[in-house]
């Protein structure tokens, strides 16, 4: 795929992004758009079903797996800037399909899986791009989220990535594959242990001494931004992608624009 001419790229933008971190999908269809990509949003798409999962309830979520292989079956490459929905559709839907007992269904998530990528994996691994021409003069530290971590091993990807920023200075994070505290629920049932954790978490990041902190969820950053509010510390919290589509020439103008997105309706 490092022809990306006549590829039909979908972007699943997940709950988060969708409710709460809209600049997250503008960013990534900026970033796509710049590299030349048949970007397309299908918007029949809705959740993917790890919160029910996680919750206990894996049975309400097949309807959903239903709905995200049909809504996204006919695309070349499902993009999303979150490697924990990617890694529920990876990782998840095949043991959720398998408990279904629908043979057909099976079929389908075991054909579309290989297609939906996180982000990096997309700019990395198929394009074969580092340098996607974003500039961000700051000082950076990088947090690596479980799921991408641990699930999907996106190893290095994000620093490669980050490292190509033209002005970006990547501060090293102490303890950077430990865990934020987020896991989504763990955070409400378990909320002192979760505490403790990201406490730790930002004691790292200040130790860094960098202007912003990122990762590839926002659900992390969501979860870490909290903790240095309620420090009345002022480090700048964005998604990678968020970076990655920052432009000497047009800065974070990409924030103030809808993305012209083709297949809106599909």
């Amino acid at each position: 795929m490092r022809q990306a001419k006549g590829v039909r790229v979908a972007l699943f933008i997940t709950c988060v992004n969708d409710a709460m971190f809209p600049d997250t999908g503008k960013a990534t269809a900026a970033i796509l758009r710049r590299l030349g990509l048949d970007l397309q949003f299908p918007s029949s798409q809705t959740c993917c079903g790890q919160p029910h999962v996680n919750s206990g309830y894996p049975r309400e979520a097949i309807s959903l797996l239903r709905r995200f292989v049909q809504t996204f079956a006919d695309y070349d490459v499902v993009v999303s800037p979150s490697a924990s929905c990617v890694s529920m559709v990876v990782e998840g839907y095949p043991r959720l399909a398998g408990t279904s007992g629908d043979a057909t269904l099976q079929a389908d998530v075991a054909a579309l899986v290989p297609r939906v990528l996180e982000l990096s994996q997309l700019l990395v691994d198929r394009l074969g791009v580092l340098d996607v021409g974003a500039a961000f003069p700051h000082t950076v530290t990088y947090h690596p989220a479980c799921h991408g971590l641990r699930t999907l091993h996106l190893g290095d990807r994000y620093e490669r990535l980050l490292g190509a920023v033209d002005g970006l200075t990547l501060l090293d994070l102490p303890g950077a594959e430990e865990c934020c505290g987020f896991g989504g629920t763990f955070s409400l049932k378990n909320a002192e242990t979760s505490a403790a954790i990201v406490a730790t978490k930002v004691d790292d990041v200040l130790d860094t001494g960098a202007e912003v902190l990122t990762s590839s969820d926002n659900s992390c950053l969501l979860n870490v931004a909290g903790a240095l509010g309620r420090r009345n510390r002022a480090v700048r919290v964005m998604h990678a992608a968020e970076i990655l589509a920052t432009t000497r020439e047009d800065g974070e103008s990409w924030r103030t624009r809808l993305p012209s997105l083709a297949g809106a309706g599909s």
